[in-house]
Formats: C-alpha cells, structure tokens, sequence
C-alpha cells in the first residue's frame, strides 16, 4: 500500500531545491519503486502530472545527456506565444507606442492603456492572449508603468534669463549696502480639520493616524492661507497665516509685520528694502492695489522700496520656495491640520541644519476681494520705474509730507 501522505511530505520539503528535470526524475523514480498503480498515487500525491510521471521514467531507463543547466532536451517545453504568432509584440507595440497617441484610428486612444485593455484589443484583433501574458511581454520589451513628469516649461519671455541677472545683480548690490533683501510669496492654501496630509510620519505599527474620506472645506473651521517673507541674508522667515482671501493688502500687511517684527532689528541702519515676487497672485505686477499698499508700507517706514518681478511662468525661481515653502511642508508631513493654532505651531518650529529660524502669527483680519485703487490714488504714488522692463523693475519711494 502507498502512502501517499509520506509521500507528500517528503515531495513538500525537497520540492524548493529542485530544478523542473530534478523534479521529474525524483516522481518517477518513487514512481518505479511503487510498483503497480506507482503513477497515479504520485500524480495525486505530488500533483505532477501523469504524462511528466511517465516522461521521468523513459528517461531514468534511457538517460539523455542534458548540457549542464537545461533541464529539458533541445526544444522541449511549450513554444513561446511571439513563436506561435510573429505577429503578436508587433501589434502589442503599435497599441502602447506613445507616438500613435491622438491617432484617431488608435482603438486606445480615449482609453486607459491598462493589461487588461490591452488584451481585450488584441483579442479582438485575433490574438490568443491574457492579460498576464500582456504584462510578461511589456516587460521584456523594456516598457514599465511610468507617471507624467513636469519638465516642459512652454514658451519663456525671450527676456527672462536677462531678467534673472539683473535681479541677481541688484540683489548682490543691495545687500552689499546693509539693505534688507527678501523674497515673498503665498504658499498653497490649506484645508483646517482632520484632512489628509501628504507624507508619511513614524507611529507605533498600525495605528495610522484616522482622517476624513474626502477633502470637503469645513465651514467652521475654514482654510489657511500662509503667505511668506522670506530673508535672503539672515536665512529667516516670517509666515503670516491669513483666515479669509489672499489679497495684495494681506500681502503687503505681512511684509510690514515683518519688519517690524524682524526686519528692523536685523537692519537698524536700513534705507531701502528690495522685494522679489512672482508676477502674478496677491503680489502681481499689474496689480493696482499691491503698489498702493506698497506706497503706504514706504510712507509707514521711510523706506525706498525696490520691487523685482520673475518673469511669467518662473515662479519655481523664487527662493522663497526652496528655502522655506519647502521645509514647513517637510515639517508638517504627515500630521493633519487639525486647527490654526496647528498649523501655526508647526510652521514656527520649522528648522534646518543651516540655521533656517521661522517666526509665525495667525491675522485673523477680513481682507476683502475686488478692492479698486482709483486712477486718482494710482496719482499719487511716487513711483519710477526702470529703464529695463519697467513692468516688472520698479522702484517706489516715501511721499514726502
């Protein structure tokens, strides 16, 4: 009597260790010594296949020399789907080759390029094809699922690299003078409550922290709008987190909290402030209402203000983003924004190894949007601007009483 439950173990524990002919040849021979009824009770004990059973056995009768490594003879095994249809990677490829998209002839053109799509078009076309064969020959063709990557930057101002020369270069000059220089911008606008934060954060395994299924503005608690001075000097930052519309008199509100809370320690001796910005949002160059609350800001503190805008489409230069934007994201990454008082923790105990120190304040003040600076207050301010891209290079000094 064979007992195939012996046989099982013992097939379980060297079948790791076998190569397919090691296999085959180990069935057949516990095959040979079972005597009669040997094949069917190792076919069901092993779930080798009757017909390999019985290929071990001629073979164990008449050995056939194998080159070291091969474990069938020349030939043996199932042929290859490309072999049995030539035609079949040349179709594959014209469904996933990147320059057929917008073909309007292109069955997949409005279509996810998944496996499964894949194979349902070759299918109708005539092929005999799964979808994990689908995948199988992707990869060998050296395809692999990819994301979009932001690389193009569309047409630049035929101005802009001349533009960030003269920027460096009036940066340099007026910091080499004891002048402030700082870069300003607004960082992306944040959701307050218990909302998914991007990042990973270490906690004890399985635990995650619990959020909301979908990201839907809580009335109560509203949204945060950080807008930042960022010190290119003293390598310092102020965030001012705004509660209502990002507008150009909240902007201009943060730079002069800034200097007062910052910049005039830093630069007691101080006679101009430089500001580079984008050229667009709460600090736009065509914006009325930004240089009228800048000419309020000089009047404020007697300072001349310099303004040097990054050409359209460059926002990524300005060094705010990198040297501050940056690290707070890195800071709070993982961690849902519960409250303001959150996020105005979590931005002011942002540092880095090079000294980066961050100062942050709620404003809680209602900035309304649409305020209109009329052609008779745009009179009156005292600015001139630059022989090169007046637009953008401006400067704009105190009115004297």
């Amino acid at each position: 009597m064979i007992d195939e439950e012996s046989i099982r173990r013992k097939f379980e524990s060297l079948e790791p260790v076998f190569d397919e002919r090691m296999r085959r040849l180990w069935v057949a021979t516990e095959a040979k010594e079972a005597g009669y009824g040997g094949i069917i009770a190792l076919a069901r004990a092993t779930g080798v296949s009757s017909s390999t059973i019985k290929r071990g056995i001629k073979e164990l009768e008449s050995p056939a020399v194998l080159p070291q490594g091969q474990s069938r003879r020349a030939g043996g095994g199932r042929k290859p789907a490309t072999s049995l249809d030539p035609g079949l990677l040349g179709a594959l490829d014209r469904l996933v080759e990147p320059t057929v998209r917008g073909d309007p002839e292109s069955a997949l053109r409005w279509t996810c390029k998944s496996t499964r799509n894949l194979a349902r078009e070759l299918q109708a076309q005539g092929y005999q094809v799964s979808h994990t064969l689908v995948a199988h020959l992707l990869h060998e063709a050296s395809y692999s699922l990819q994301s979009n990557r932001k690389s193009k930057e569309g047409d630049s101002h035929p101005d802009r690299n001349a533009q960030f020369e003269y920027i460096n270069h009036k940066i340099t000059q007026h910091m080499k003078q004891g002048n402030p220089g700082i870069s300003v911008d607004t960082k992306k606008k944040e959701l307050v409550g218990d909302f998914k934060n991007a990042g990973k954060e270490w906690r004890p395994k399985g635990t995650p922290e619990e959020v909301r299924t979908h990201d839907f503005l809580d009335r109560e608690l509203g949204k945060a709008i950080p807008y930042g001075v960022y010190d290119l000097r003293e390598n310092a930052g102020w965030v001012s987190v705004g509660i209502t519309h990002d507008t150009a008199s909240f902007a201009v509100t943060t730079i002069s909290r800034w200097w007062s809370q910052m910049g005039k320690k830093a630069y007691p001796k101080a006679k101009s402030l430089l500001i580079t910005a984008d050229s667009g949002g709460s600090n736009g160059a065509r914006s009325r209402l930004w240089k009228w609350e800048l000419q309020r800001l000089a009047n404020k503190t007697g300072l001349t203000i310099h303004v040097c805008h990054f050409p359209p489409g460059t926002s990524k230069w300005n060094k705010i983003e990198h040297r501050l934007f940056s690290f707070i994201t890195g800071n709070w990454r993982g961690q849902p924004l519960l409250t303001h008082a959150t996020i105005v923790n979590l931005i002011a105990s942002t540092q880095t190894a090079t000294g980066l120190r961050v100062k942050c304040r709620l404003d809680r003040t209602n900035y309304p949007k649409g305020v209109k600076v009329s052609d008779d207050q745009m009179q009156t301010i005292n600015i001139k601007r630059n022989e090169f891209h007046g637009d953008w290079n401006y400067t704009i000094e105190p009115n004297r009483q």
